[in-house]
Order: structure tokens, then sequence, then C-alpha cells
């Protein structure tokens, strides 16, 4: 089934035009992010607006169709962050200077690791680049995300 134009609007202004993971925001991307599945259509998902998000193409790739992910602290597998259910700010952390994203939980740390938000296993760290970038133009990272005090 195709997703309207309409209903891909609404789940754009929902997520207030970021990535709903890594928190990239459309306006610096080359082209618009993508509306992804949380429960992948490949396993019975549905195209119900509670069922889509916001996603930039890197974390869309990553996620792929997996929604489970390996906490790096303990080796334990764990459900990915669903922005449906779950907030942002309760998982995932910026490092001081804007750069890294941070997993405060298991599941941010399960997210951070299968989605590589921060670069560490591909691209030569191009989207710790592009933050830093972006962080000195000060359109980066969005204004209501915490960042750690003092740190990496």
């Amino acid at each position: 089934m195709t997703i309207s134009n309409k209903l891909q609007q609404l789940v754009r202004q929902r997520a207030k035009y970021l990535c709903e993971y890594c928190h990239s925001p459309e306006f610096l991307s080359t082209s618009l992010l993508t509306i992804e599945h949380l429960f992948p259509q490949s396993l019975g998902g549905s195209d119900e607006i509670e069922n889509l998000a916001l996603a930039c193409r890197r974390c869309n790739e990553r996620r792929y169709n997996f929604v489970v992910g390996i906490d790096p602290a303990t080796q334990e597998e764990i459900s990915l962050f669903n922005p449906r259910q779950q907030q942002w700010i309760e998982h995932f952390i910026w490092t001081a200077d804007g750069i890294k994203i941070l997993g405060m939980t298991p599941t941010g740390r399960a997210t951070c690791n299968r989605l590589d938000f921060n670069d560490e296993f591909h691209n030569d760290g191009f989207i710790q680049k592009s933050r830093r970038f972006w962080v000195q133009g000060g359109w980066h990272p969005p204004s209501d995300d915490p960042r750690q005090k003092s740190g990496i």
C-alpha cells in the first residue's frame, strides 16, 4: 500500500522535520527524510500512522527490518527505540560538543549500536564531520535535546 501525501505530511509535522532516531534535521539533508515503518511491513507491519516514523536515509537503511539490537554494555538483545512509545530524551544524550549521540539506557545503547549513530563502524566518521559543521552553523543539535554537562 502506498502512503498518501497527506499522511506523509502528518508524519513529518509530528516529527518536527527531524529524523526520529538521530535527530538530523530535514532541512540539512540533500533529500526529504523517509517514512519508516516501526514494525516493518516485511514482518506484518501496517501503514497506520502509529506505525510510521520519519527517518533519515542513514537510519532507515541501518534499521532495515530489525526491531531489536544488542546492548554493547550487557550483550543482551534489546528492543530498538520506538518514537511512538518512548521519549528520545529518556534514552539519548548528545556529547557536550553536540557531535555524538550517547545511549543512556539499554534501549538507547542498542539503538545507537544497531543504527551506528556516530559512524563508529562505517563511513570514516562522515556523520560526525557533518554534525561538526552543523554545530558551527548553529543548526544542531536541536535545542530541545539534552547535552552532557561535560565530556567527550
